[in-house]
């Protein structure tokens, strides 16, 4: 059993959270209000539910992360970063923007993928999210080609911590090169870590791996309180290595 909260009910404590059945399940109801999405990822918290469930609340052990330092580009990555790198120098094809088109790459995240249905993204969980976006605490890293978004990814800043929730591609390495841009930002602002949630092979190919929930709750609370990012412009991710 899980405790069901209304409006004002507070997040039980993450050590309640399931280890059976559905680890890390801790919590049901409540609302996407930014104000509650804010506490539940200070917390170390955050929602994920199928059209038609109620809002489900978790807190997984072990946690799924990313070391900014230990993100992995491939030698095929590289090549393509070049391109782009040196086009957008040029005002050529390629650009890389953060948060000109915040609910346009949830969208995109949301959509229909190849192998499957679209995802968890509903339209709530879109509203909610909108709202951190236009206070500040959630971003976008954003690939356009000839004037068309067609790569991205969005998350949450809070402090000195960074909580990826999805990306999406419409062409090949996408995805990651927008995520190549967002981690080297992160990186030279002082974050350390992406917070990924949930254990994927594809994540750990990008160099995440997962680590108890005690050393991420750890990191929050000395992250979390340091001044918030307030300009978010992209940071080519090899111009160290030009």
């Amino acid at each position: 059993m899980i405790p069901w909260l209304d409006p004002d009910s507070p997040f039980p404590d993450v050590a309640e959270a399931l280890t059976t059945d559905a680890p890390g399940l801790l919590a049901a109801g409540a609302d996407l209000s930014p104000q509650r999405l804010l506490t539940a990822y200070r917390n170390g918290i955050f929602p994920w539910f199928s059209e038609g469930q109620p809002i489900l609340w978790w807190s997984t052990d072990p946690r799924m992360v990313l070391m900014t330092q230990n993100f992995r580009i491939s030698d095929s990555l590289k090549k393509t970063l070049r391109k782009v790198e040196r086009e957008m120098a040029n005002g050529g094809r390629w650009q890389v923007r953060f948060d000109t088109a915040f609910e346009q790459v949830m969208r995109a995240c949301a959509a229909p993928r190849r192998d499957g249905p679209g995802t968890w993204i509903s339209e709530d969980i879109i509203a909610g999210y909108t709202g951190l976006h236009k206070l500040g605490y959630a971003h976008s890293a954003e690939l356009w080609l000839d004037g068309q978004l067609v790569g991205g990814a969005y998350g949450v800043s809070i402090g000195r911590m960074f909580y990826g929730e999805s990306m999406f591609a419409r062409v090949t390495d996408g995805s990651k090169i927008a995520l190549a841009y967002l981690v080297r930002f992160l990186r030279d602002h002082g974050v350390a870590m992406i917070d990924c949630q949930q254990e994927t092979g594809h994540l750990a190919s990008l160099g995440a791996s997962p680590i108890p929930r005690a050393q991420f709750l750890a990191h929050l609370r000395n992250t979390i309180e340091l001044p918030q990012i307030t300009e978010w412009e992209p940071i080519a991710p090899l111009a160290a290595d030009s």
